[in-house]
């Protein structure tokens, strides 16, 4: 009888159990808030690019250059004989002060000291790592760097606060090419 009732028990259990159906989902999203955020992001961009090209345009001294990757620059400093850049890999040594748009000095060259860096290997806010490609030893350059390409929402921890464009006066100081291949 013990038996008979714990086969029945088998049966009523395993014939109870039906199989997983797929849960839909309680909420359905829109995707609403990536396009606020690109529509804010985007809104972000025009402003700061705005404020860059009024400082721009009242500067009649210096000639801007607009750079493929979204910043500008100039040359306080220009190497016109030269034609070596640094490439991948790459180990430079430059000086660099940072000031926000309105000339407010947020780092000086003497606050950051010389830094070491290696093109592309190493972890450099974007744009500096692009202007750095762009000189030559010895050159020293201007670059006005949108939050985008500077640290952007997260800022740097510090002193250099969310979405803060930014100015640095840059001065490269040595290229140590480290390429198999010289150009």
């Amino acid at each position: 009888m013990r038996i008979a009732l714990y086969f029945f028990c088998c049966i009523l259990l395993f014939s109870s159990c039906k199989p997983s159906e797929a849960r839909k989902p309680v909420h359905i999203k829109s995707g609403s808030f990536i396009d606020e955020s690109i529509s804010r992001n985007k809104e972000l961009a025009a402003r700061e690019e705005a404020e860059i090209l009024k400082i721009i345009n009242t500067d009649t001294i210096n000639h801007y250059i607009t750079s493929e990757t979204g910043f500008w620059y100039f040359y306080t400093k220009k190497d016109t004989v030269s034609y070596r850049t640094p490439k991948f890999g790459d180990k430079v040594s430059f000086n660099y002060n940072v000031k926000d748009l309105y000339g407010n000095i947020i780092y000086t060259k003497k606050e950051l000291d010389t830094i070491t860096y290696r093109i592309d290997k190493e972890e450099l806010f974007l744009g500096l790592r692009e202007g750095l490609k762009l000189m030559k030893e010895g050159e020293m350059v201007t670059f006005l760097f949108p939050s985008y390409q500077a640290y952007g929402y997260y800022g740097d921890d510090y002193k250099i606060g969310t979405n803060i464009p930014l100015i640095t006066e840059v001065t490269l100081n040595n290229i140590t090419h480290e390429s198999k291949t010289e150009n």
